[in-house]
């Protein structure tokens, strides 16, 4: 635990955007990160959907496993980190056949904020948060595409830890849609 202090007053030292006060306060209260693991279910470009459509083709969504992290050096500010892994080829269906192509493992981060929280009881509530992120790709060429991203997530908070969310993210480079959920933890 003493690493982690030692590197979030590191980083302290190097932020000037964020107040001092609000990620001193963060710090004391232990509750600066979140960690999870989830799902996504990712969904064709549409790009790529006129293409299928003209071939008769039925699109397929691809599953990924999503691993999030989230440091909150602010009460309504975040920093989430996200890498969504494939655990299948994209597919369609075209004239009673399964095409399928490779998907692209996703790197991204990004900066959400909580837009407002609605409080259950004394240790349940829900928050919703959103915001802009970017996302980088290799694609089917094996060039680097960085791809801009709108995600929004309703997070559910039972106790002092436990953490279950679900979301939808729209990446606008790419015109693809993704819907993910998940639980974790916050330290």
């Amino acid at each position: 635990m003493n690493l982690l202090r030692l590197l979030g007053l590191m980083l302290l030292m190097s932020m000037s955007l964020i107040s001092r006060a609000s990620f001193l306060d963060s710090l004391i209260k232990k509750q600066h990160f979140e960690f999870s693991f989830g799902q996504s279910l990712l969904f064709i470009s549409n790009s790529k959907q006129v293409n299928i459509k003209n071939q008769a083709a039925v699109i397929i969504p691809t599953n990924a496993i999503l691993f999030f992290a989230e440091f909150r050096p602010q009460k309504k500010l975040r920093i989430p980190v996200f890498l969504n892994l494939a655990t299948e080829t994209k597919q369609f269906v075209v004239n009673g056949q399964i095409v399928s192509e490779r998907a692209s493992p996703t790197l991204g981060t990004g900066v959400t904020f909580k837009l407002f929280q609605i409080t259950i009881d004394s240790t349940s509530r829900v928050e919703f948060e959103a915001g802009p992120l970017a996302s980088v790709l290799i694609n089917t060429n094996k060039h680097l595409r960085v791809a801009p991203i709108i995600a929004g997530r309703f997070r559910i908070m039972r106790g002092p830890n436990f953490v279950m969310y679900a979301g939808v993210s729209y990446s606008i480079g790419i015109n693809a849609l993704g819907l993910l959920y998940g639980t974790g933890t916050v330290f």
